[in-house]
């Protein structure tokens, strides 16, 4: 199996040439010591940490896999080792608050460290990943003595959290939840109900694990205004922060998957647990919000890295693989056969994973600049300014997250392409691949549900449309600066009229649904997806535009790095990018060709 390399120098271009995340850092008191060099020194010890000790437990994780024994979750052999250095090298703090033993950094970095954890081993990315979610609510919506008590030991990495949403009867209609809440005379509650797909539930790195449950009070209204949230630990916290007493939150079973074997997926058991109230009662949902979008955005990467991960291994084998000639004549007349890099059909499948992956984590590094200053602004209790970031990365997170894990899905299946049979077998690691990024599309809420939350809520409930004119606006204002420049014009002409052409679907799709409901779920999917296209295109012309610059004038990396950019840029012009009008046509497409056939007769069985 070949072995993951950081992409620092693509991570590097973004960070400082594309994005100016140096800048960015002075204007953010949590980016007082995210100097250049010490952006550069967490960059590559990061980079080797994954390189070195988690990429190495990818394939052996899935061929294990988790275990229960008796109610315990057993990880794979290594994990714990490598669970251990990860604590040691205070990775798990690097964007918390100091106040609770984090590094105080910007909260994009632990993006930048999340991107590589994720491309190396997402299976095990996740038990960490699943804790900073944990974190970030109970420092928003806890109260003192609940921060005192669980950020400290989940910021060292010694305690471990969860998310706990889906019962076996709803997933994405959280309003029927029925696990129930009793109050207690301690002010504490009993909770009794059965969770399941609760990633890291149980599992054997961290002494404690803190699950964030959604339930209902006994007195609460139906559907998702009666839902509260709660803090449900394993082990009752002692007096002296140390753990306490077994809570009655058991483990199960473990459910068998397609992928991401080494992440323990539990059926978690509260019967009659000790929970404790965080935030306002029947406010859960707005609470657990907070956690969903972290997730979201965290899953976005499960579209990026396995990508890049994908072409990487891909790219290799295209090199060293020999197979017939090319068809514009011998191009190793020494050899036996040419490579397959010199066919053009391989070519088109490895340009599209470079596309995908570069524009993706291109998609990502803008965002996390968004979540930067609404993470300082609820530090700093700016709410008008922590509720102005929100609404931003709030438009841009369905499409991150349904999007790029489209994309993602498709790449990693370019990537089996290649390598032909051998990508089917389980040694080469490219189905493995496949398998773990499935997920990626379904949970944190399908491609579905964000293009409903995307089209649905944050653009014709929410702002009337106004969400998409704010965002193409900056996109247009962009995309202007560079018509006068020969490499740049095409695109950047393209770049116009699809921000034009977006505010006007967004329209008619509009107007359309006023005489008929159906139309926003018909056109959803396809909503998003032009949507994703058009932001992608976005990213990619701002990489070229400084490409260009860097070759005219200079930069730090060669002349080969800026010309397969621009190269790059313009493949996705030509060859992606064309996509975004069939997904145009297709979302105005009447609902009669989808709901005209009666259900019964969808299949004739009988």
């Amino acid at each position: 199996m070949p072995a993951y390399k950081a992409p620092l120098r693509d991570m590097k271009f973004l960070l400082n040439d594309v994005f100016d995340y140096p800048r960015h850092y002075q204007t953010l008191a949590s980016g007082e010591n995210a100097t250049p060099d010490i952006m550069d020194a967490i960059l590559t010890e990061c980079g080797r940490f994954c390189e070195e000790v988690l990429s190495p437990l990818y394939q052996s994780g899935d061929e294990e896999g988790c275990h229960l024994s008796e109610g315990d979750v057993v990880t794979p052999k290594g994990y714990k080792e490598a669970y251990q250095q990860y604590v040691m090298g205070g990775w798990q703090g690097l964007s918390a608050p100091e106040a609770f033993g984090g590094q105080g950094l910007p909260a994009s970095m632990g993006l930048l460290k999340q991107e590589m954890m994720g491309t190396a081993n997402w299976s095990f990315s996740m038990y960490p990943g699943l804790s900073l979610g944990a974190m970030n609510t109970i420092y928003l919506h806890g109260d003192e003595q609940q921060k005192q008590t669980y950020l400290v030991p989940l910021t060292e990495g010694r305690w471990g959290g969860t998310m706990c949403l889906t019962e076996p009867q709803c997933g994405t209609d959280l309003g029927q939840v029925k696990t129930r809440a009793e109050p207690r005379a301690d002010g504490s509650y009993s909770l009794t109900g059965t969770k399941i797909f609760i990633s890291s539930g149980e599992h054997d790195l961290t002494e404690n694990i803190v699950h964030i449950v959604l339930a209902r009070l006994p007195d609460a209204p139906k559907g998702t205004r009666g839902i509260s949230l709660f803090i449900v630990p394993k082990f009752l916290p002692g007096n002296d922060g140390a753990v306490g007493e077994r809570n009655a939150v058991t483990c199960g079973a473990l459910e068998k998957k397609m992928g991401i074997k080494a992440s323990a997926t539990c059926v978690m058991n509260f019967d009659g647990a000790t929970g404790y109230l965080i935030g306002p009662e029947n406010q859960g949902l707005e609470c657990m919000f907070t956690f969903m979008n972290t997730a979201r955005i965290g899953t976005a990467i499960q579209g990026v890295g396995p990508a890049e991960l994908s072409y990487q291994w891909a790219l290799d084998y295209a090199k060293e693989r020999r197979s017939m000639r090319a068809l514009s004549g011998k191009k190793e007349p020494d050899q036996v056969a040419d490579s397959l890099i010199h066919h053009a059909d391989v070519r088109r499948m490895l340009l599209t994973q470079k596309a995908i992956a570069e524009g993706g984590r291109a998609m990502l590094y803008y965002a996390a600049k968004l979540a930067d200053h609404m993470v300082e602004a609820h530090s700093d209790g700016d709410t008008e300014k922590a509720e102005k970031y929100d609404d931003k990365l709030g438009f841009l997170t369905p499409i991150l997250k349904g999007f790029l894990t489209e994309l993602g899905c498709e790449a990693t299946n370019l990537g089996m392409q290649v390598f032909g049979g051998h990508g089917y077998i389980r040694e080469h690691g490219m189905e493995q691949i496949v398998r773990d990024t499935r997920i990626a599309t379904l949970y944190e809420g399908t491609t579905g549900i964000q293009a409903l939350d995307l089209l649905g809520r944050k653009v014709l409930l929410t702002t009337q449309g106004g969400a998409v004119r704010d965002f193409t606006l900056k996109v247009a204002n962009f995309a202007r600066k560079h018509l006068t420049s020969k490499p740049l014009r095409p695109m950047a002409v393209e770049l116009l009229k699809l921000t034009a052409q977006w505010n006007l679907l967004t329209v008619r799709v509009m107007l359309a649904a006023r005489k008929d409901r159906d139309v926003v779920s018909a056109a959803a999917n396809d909503f998003l997806m032009y949507s994703g296209y058009v932001t992608m295109a976005y990213m990619w012309l701002r990489q070229a535009a400084v490409a260009s610059d860097k070759q005219e004038n200079g930069g730090d990396e060669s002349d080969a790095f800026y010309r397969t950019k621009l190269a790059t840029a313009e493949f996705y012009y030509e060859r992606l990018l064309p996509r975004a009008q069939a997904h145009a046509t297709s979302m105005l497409s009447p609902t009669r060709n989808l709901m005209q056939v009666n259900g019964e007769d969808m299949a004739f069985t009988d």
